[in-house]
């Protein structure tokens, strides 16, 4: 028996991840994979008639090794990863795909669930055990459970042709990024641009074999060009460049494939018996119908709309003032929005990062976690840790009892992948009377110390880092019976609440004080500095705003009504870009056949979530301001209704339950300065 396929005989029960070996997993998801199968086939042939405790609950409590297992490797394949671990995960993911097929389609198992489902209004549940079979039953239906064979067959040929669609759009978007270079050869060209910029630049040609600087459309390569580089034609050109990719009528062009992709989710949801797209996908959000989504984001456009006009004019009468720029045009904005946002400002990272030493935050965080919801973080030497940079922590509460551990894991390495998330690597729930806590894990990639300074954060980094943090509570304060309703389990468009809530702190004095402190002196941030964090924090939000709300027009545009009379994309997209268009329309230019969040990635039918989660942190954090950032009423509310809850009940009436009310727009459009 593998040390990967029984409960460990560790401290806290914590992964022994120095005795695991890469040859290990292999065989051990094998074996776990057998194992949750016929935990399933034992649920499958109980010869007692289906109840809730032997086929919903038991089927929730299933394959537990295996989600530990899945976790753990699937963890370390973001943050400690290497080429054989990669093998392993192309290896094991379709065996993993595979066996979810098998539950989801299995026949015998659905008619239990379906037969407790027929029952729910009798069995007296509790509204977890309710939220539980609800999502079980759903999760069987919404994957075509109820359809006929003949339609069953159907609906598995348009997700084998969606699949194939969604990674050959993304294929195409990628390699018409690769296919274009800027090769500049004249220093002149040059102008304006930062060291970093033209020493990356300059190393990219020589890899190359080329003279001079090539700048590319990956961002870190093409947003200082277009946001810094003088030379306004050249600005053009790269701008062009990328509103281009997948829209120029060659091997890679998306538009048929967008077109294709629209026209079967639409045949999909149909099939399933939905009006559209966004009927299927929206039934398991907040949001729950388009019309309510189509309103929410037309209700922030007539709020955001004078706000970003006003500002528009400014910016082209700074551009004027300072170029005798006549119109601007969309390779002008970031350009004169960043030369007006030092004038107004005068604020650089530069001059922030001394009193954002990173231990120090990370103190920040705790403490404030500590006033907030009564947590101690210490840290800890006799668990196992996957690498040496990694630091470990009990979480207990004022009671002293164990809330979770916590794994901070923060600078980059070689065999860990970029960005900043939160994870688990053992989850939270109630079986057998006992409260297993969770392991909870926060990931990002900050500059390392060095042999004369500390890790120093830029502001965004510290933000960064309180938001990842506002995940973990999510995670460490979970407190549900059924591991799959527990933690940051809960709708996509609620999810980010706890972590954009935590960033407010960020911004208050009161908080700043606890930890923004000069490395060298101690001497806690100026107010000075405090004062411009907050005033920039929301320069130009009415332009930002307008833009977010335009991808989301955009995205239910394409998915809430029959796409079937769509026959020009970009004829279609400017159609719903008219009422949020602030720059004139660049002809060769489109912008859906490289829109990958809602093409190719999950995000279709849930651009709007962004700016959902934005009302729901500004409304919740309005309530903290009112009775102060650290009142104890408000946090327990918090903690009791959102933070342990999971996703035990729909997520509105939990916030309901915190806040007394609906979230209103307008704590969001204050501090955005928009009202």
């Amino acid at each position: 028996m593998s040390i990967l396929t029984s409960l460990f005989n560790t401290k806290y029960n914590t992964a022994p991840f120095s005795q695991i070996k890469l040859e290990d997993y292999q065989p051990a998801f094998i074996e776990n994979i057998t194992a949750a199968k016929a935990e399933i086939d034992a649920i499958i042939n109980n010869p007692a008639a289906p109840t809730f405790e032997n086929t919903i609950e038991a089927l929730d409590f299933s394959g537990n090794a295996l989600v530990r297992l899945s976790s753990i490797f699937f963890n370390l394949n973001s943050a400690e990863t290497c080429d054989e671990m990669q093998k392993i995960a192309q290896e094991v993911s379709p065996l993993l795909t595979e066996f979810s097929n098998d539950i989801t389609l299995n026949e015998a198992l659905f008619q239990r669930i379906k037969s407790v489902y027929e029952q729910k209004d009798t069995l007296n549940l509790s509204p977890e055990q309710a939220t539980l079979l609800d999502k079980k039953f759903k999760s069987f239906s919404r994957n075509g459970a109820l359809l006929s064979e003949e339609d069953k067959l159907k609906l598995r040929e348009i997700d084998t042709e969606l699949a194939k669609l969604k990674l050959t759009f993304s294929e195409n978007v990628l390699a018409e990024t690769n296919n274009y270079q800027l090769h500049l050869t004249n220093e002149a060209d040059l102008k304006g641009l930062p060291e970093g910029a033209i020493e990356a630049a300059s190393a990219l040609a020589k890899s190359k074999d080329l003279e001079g600087w090539i700048f590319t459309l990956d961002f870190p390569s093409y947003i200082p060009f277009v946001t810094y580089a003088d030379n306004r034609e050249l600005r053009k050109e790269i701008a062009i460049a990328a509103g281009k990719k997948a829209f120029q009528n060659n091997e890679f062009d998306n538009q048929t494939i967008a077109l294709k992709i629209a026209k079967l989710r639409f045949e999909r949801a149909n099939l399933l018996g939905y009006e559209t797209h966004s009927h299927f996908v929206l039934e398991e959000r907040m949001a729950q119908h388009p019309d309510k989504v189509k309103s929410f984001l037309n209700d922030l456009l007539t709020k955001a709309k004078p706000a970003a006009e006003k500002e528009f004019a400014e910016l082209s009468a700074f551009a004027k003032d300072l170029d005798g720029i006549e119109q601007l045009e969309k390779w002008d904005g970031a350009y004169y929005a960043e030369k007006l946002k030092q004038k107004l400002f005068n604020l650089d990272d530069e001059k922030l990062k001394p009193y954002f030493q990173l231990e120090n935050v990370l103190n920040g965080a705790f403490t404030i976690a500590n006033k907030l919801f009564g947590l101690t973080f210490t840290e800890i030497f006799d668990i196992d840790k996957y690498h040496e940079e990694v630091t470990t922590y009990e979480v207990k509460d004022e009671f002293g009892e164990l809330v979770a551990i916590f794994y901070a894991d923060f600078f980059p390495r070689k065999g860990k992948r970029n960005g900043a998330w939160m994870t688990s690597f053992k989850s939270q729930y109630i079986k057998d009377g006992i409260n297993e806590r969770p392991h909870i894990s926060n990931v990002c990639n900050f500059t390392k110390p060095t042999a004369t300074k500390p890790s120093l954060l830029t502001f965004n980094e510290v933000t960064t880092l309180f938001h990842e943090f506002g995940h973990g509570l999510h995670g460490m304060l979970a407190n549900t019976i059924y591991p799959s309703l527990s933690g940051t389990s809960v709708y996509w468009d609620f999810v980010e609440l706890p972590s954009q809530v935590m960033e407010n702190w960020c911004y208050e004095p009161e908080a700043l004080a606890l930890f923004a402190k000069h490395y060298e002196t101690g001497e806690i941030i100026p107010q000075e500095y405090v004062d411009k964090i907050k005033e920039s924090a929301s320069f130009q939000e009415g332009m930002a705003t307008l833009r977010q709300l335009s991808f989301g027009i955009l995205d239910m545009a394409f998915h809430s009504n029959n796409p079937i009379a769509i026959t020009n994309i970009k004829a279609f997209e400017k159609t719903a870009f008219e009422g949020t268009s602030l720059y004139p329309d660049v002809a060769e230019n489109c912008m859906s056949v490289s829109f990958s969040h809602i093409f190719a990635g999950g995000y279709s039918s849930g651009y709007y979530s962004y700016k959902w989660a934005e009302v729901l942190d500004a409304d919740a954090f309005a309530y903290f301001q009112e009775k102060g950032i650290f009142n104890k009423e408000v946090a327990t509310k918090f903690k009791d209704n959102v933070l342990s809850k999971g996703g035990t009940e729909l997520p509105m009436e939990l916030y309901k339950r915190f806040r007394g009310q609906e979230p209103k727009a307008d704590a969001l459009l204050k501090r955005a300065g928009l009202i």
